[in-house]
């Protein structure tokens, strides 16, 4: 006859389960369905600061323009992710740091990007220029879409390119913010 579990033992075995769960979360990280991750990439060439042109709104960048990433390389060899924005309705500044690293090898643009402790999400870049001045990046699913630029602006025919190989991949590119850069 087995004896009932104590509380203890419970919960341990929950505690392990939900360990578990949060590592398998902390660690998942996609691209969205026929997208393909730029491939040989040069991360040292993509380091710098970028000018966000336009994005898929959400709850960080909500109501914010003039927003820029910056990328630098931090000591242990991932990438310090430095984003700032103007909230133009809170009138002040907003900045978020992270750290990214490589899901697979750094010749391969896809990176797994946290602002929050173990919590990744998927940085996908899918499309950049052979002088690494204009970029599309991709996030885990179709929910998450920047289009990013050295400069303040992006020719017309690197956006339309850019929105019309995003549309061939199901993002609704009428749904995009497009920021302003003073």
């Amino acid at each position: 006859m087995m004896s009932k579990p104590q509380k203890w033992q419970v919960g341990v075995v929950l505690g392990i389960g939900a360990a578990a769960l949060a590592l398998n979360l902390a660690s998942c990280v996609s691209i969205p369905k026929g997208a393909t991750a730029v491939r040989p990439f040069n991360k040292d060439k993509y380091l710098g600061k970028w000018y966000e042109i336009a994005r898929f709104d959400f709850k960080f960048e909500k109501n914010l323009d003039q927003v820029t990433a910056n990328y630098s390389m931090n000591n242990d060899g991932s990438i310090r992710v430095q984003n700032r924005g103007y909230n133009f309705v809170k009138k002040e500044w907003k900045e978020s740091i992270g750290k990214a690293k490589f899901v697979k090898d750094p010749e391969t643009a896809r990176l797994k990007v946290s602002f929050f402790g173990p919590f990744y999400a998927g940085y996908n870049i899918i499309a950049i220029d052979p002088d690494y001045k204009y970029a599309l990046i991709a996030g885990n699913n179709l929910k998450y879409l920047w289009l990013l630029s050295r400069e303040k602006t992006m020719p017309n025919d690197i956006k339309s390119a850019y929105l019309q190989q995003a549309e061939s991949l199901g993002y609704d590119v009428n749904k995009l913010v497009w920021t302003k850069q003073n």
